[in-house]
């Protein structure tokens, strides 16, 4: 029986020790702000900033909340970005992606100032992650190493193996276990002999976006199991991209879908926001 890694509660404790930080903080007289923009309706999205909100109400943390139509152009999202650049009163800057078509997200990401980039997208943000300097880190690969720390899993000196090469999660944790001292190997959909590679994993972080694709076939006995995956499966269940049931049973630990990984990214976000305006 593999240990289930709660991320629902590590999430929760680490929500707790920032709402001491940010009432600490307000004592000293600094307020934490974060403004989250909204450009079109996308339910998901909408899903994903009602949280954020919640999560900053109970630390503590100011939120503003720009809710722009589906037209608007990428001249007034940047526009507005870089009003907020300039507000000193704002300590965090993050646009929820996806951006309708006609915007670009890689000039929306490169319009939000480095020191303002809760997210960790900014490419200066990604460059200082990668030689080791200080620097916002994204928030689901941030989230998976708190997950392993705080559940007293060793990664230095582990054969770590990350499945999928995103900006977002693949590429930022491989790197991050690579700060931590793990041995890193990054599988992608061109890797020869994927199995045999992911057999050699202590700890197996998956992240490739197709639901249930990771069996047992693919984890060495005792091995942990970190699923970055959610989707709905057949049944409308929410799943992750291994397969639990079949998987668990011979893993040292996992993370379950949900209430696993999940949780974590918003409580990173926070985090993030807290140093932008510790580091301000």
């Amino acid at each position: 029986m593999a240990k289930i890694i709660d991320g629902k509660k590590i999430s929760a404790e680490i929500k707790e020790e920032l709402k001491i930080k940010v009432q600490k903080l307000k004592e000293e007289g600094t307020e934490i702000c974060l403004a989250v923009i909204q450009v079109g309706n996308d339910p998901a999205s909408t899903v994903y900033v009602g949280n954020k909100k919640k999560a900053c109400d109970f630390i503590g943390i100011k939120s503003l909340a720009y809710e722009l139509p589906e037209e608007t152009t990428e001249e007034e999202l940047i526009s507005l970005i870089d009003k907020l650049n300039k507000d000193d009163s704002v300590n965090g800057i993050l646009v929820q992606l996806p951006v309708p078509k006609h915007i670009s997200e890689d000039k929306i990401i490169k319009a939000i100032d480095p020191k303002k980039d809760v997210d960790g997208f900014h490419p200066a943000s990604v460059g200082a992650l990668s030689i080791g300097q200080k620097g916002f880190v994204s928030c689901t690969p941030a989230g998976v190493i708190q997950l392993l720390k705080r559940s007293n899993i060793e990664i230095e000196g582990k054969n770590c193996v990350v499945i999928g090469r995103s900006n977002i999660v693949g590429k930022p944790m491989s790197m991050l276990l690579l700060r931590e001292n793990g041995t890193v190997t990054i599988c992608h959909s061109k890797t020869k002999n994927i199995k045999d590679i992911c057999k050699q994993a202590d700890i197996l972080v998956v992240a490739i976006g197709k639901p249930k694709m990771i069996d047992s076939s693919y984890v060495k006995e005792g091995a942990t199991v970190i699923d970055v995956g959610i989707h709905r499966d057949e049944n409308n269940k929410l799943c992750g991209d291994v397969l639990y049931e079949d998987v668990e049973p011979i893993a040292g630990a996992i993370t379950p879908v949900p209430g696993g990984v999940g949780p974590m990214t918003i409580a990173m976000l926070m985090n993030n926001c807290v140093e932008a305006g510790i580091n301000k």
